[in-house]
C-alpha cells in the first residue's frame, strides 16, 4: 500500500475549508452552551449537585470547542499539510455528546 502524495492531501480551497471548520466548531460549542446553561440553571433550582456539576463540565467542552475550532483554522491556513482532524478531538466530541445527553435527560427527570 502506497500513500498518496503530500500535494494530494492539501486542500484545493485551504480558505473556505478554514472558515467552515471554524464555523462547525463554534455551532458545537454554541450548541454546548446553550445545553449547559440550561442544565445549570436546572441543578441550580433543584440543588441537585450532579447535574450541576454536569452542567460545569459542558461549559468547559463548549469553552475548549470554540478554541479548538478557532485553532483548527489557523492551522488549516498554514497549510500545515493534515486535513483530517485528529481522531481525538473526535472522540472527545463525541464523548461531550453523550454527557450532553445524559445531563439533559437528568434534568427532565428532577423535576
Amino acid at each position: 500500500m502506497t500513500l498518496p502524495p503530500a500535494e494530494a492531501l492539501r486542500p484545493r480551497d485551504p480558505g473556505l475549508q478554514a472558515e467552515r471548520t471554524a464555523l462547525s466548531w463554534n455551532r458545537t460549542g454554541l450548541s454546548v452552551l446553550a445545553n449547559a446553561l440550561l442544565a445549570l440553571r436546572t441543578g441550580w433550582a433543584s440543588r441537585d449537585a450532579p447535574i450541576t456539576i454536569l452542567a460545569f463540565v459542558l461549559l468547559v467542552a463548549a469553552g475548549a470547542a470554540v478554541l479548538y475550532g478557532a485553532w483548527r483554522r489557523r492551522h488549516l491556513l498554514n497549510r500545515r499539510g493534515v486535513v483530517g482532524p485528529p481522531a481525538i478531538a473526535i472522540a472527545a466530541a463525541a464523548a461531550v455528546t453523550l454527557i450532553a445527553c445524559a445531563t439533559g435527560i437528568a434534568s427532565i427527570l428532577v423535576r
